[in-house]
């Protein structure tokens, strides 16, 4: 029976260029140090992100619409207006197929709005 020898693992970061790297990371979350790191190190900056995501201090960019905002689905617009207009199910879906800048208008105006008494 031939045994095999076992070899070692490679090392791609020390614990000290770990520590160095999450510290610096954790006190500056940015894309800046990530980069940084990559070049110090003389690594990916995929490398470095997956490094940090294994450490489990990454965070990942957010998504930001073109006018710099969170973006929100067509459908959370269309059944908030549907909540303040008691609309049915099948006109919130109908709403749904409206484009999405108006929908934020409509709703925009409505939240300005005073309520209709009586009905």
């Amino acid at each position: 029976m031939q045994m095999t020898a076992k070899t070692e693992k490679t090392v791609n970061y020390t614990a000290e260029q770990t520590a160095e790297m999450v510290a610096a990371y954790v006190a500056n979350p940015t894309a800046e140090t990530v980069a940084e790191f990559a070049g110090k190190f003389g690594k990916t900056v995929r490398s470095i992100v997956a490094k940090l995501s294994r450490e489990g201090v990454y965070h990942k960019k957010e998504y930001v619409s073109k006018t710099g905002e969170k973006p929100e689905a067509k459908d959370t617009v269309a059944d908030a207006i549907g909540a303040v207009l008691k609309l049915s199910e099948a006109d919130v879906s109908s709403l749904t197929k409206a484009n999405k800048s108006a929908l934020k208008a409509i709703f925009a105006a409505l939240a300005n709005s005073k309520p209709i008494e009586g009905e």
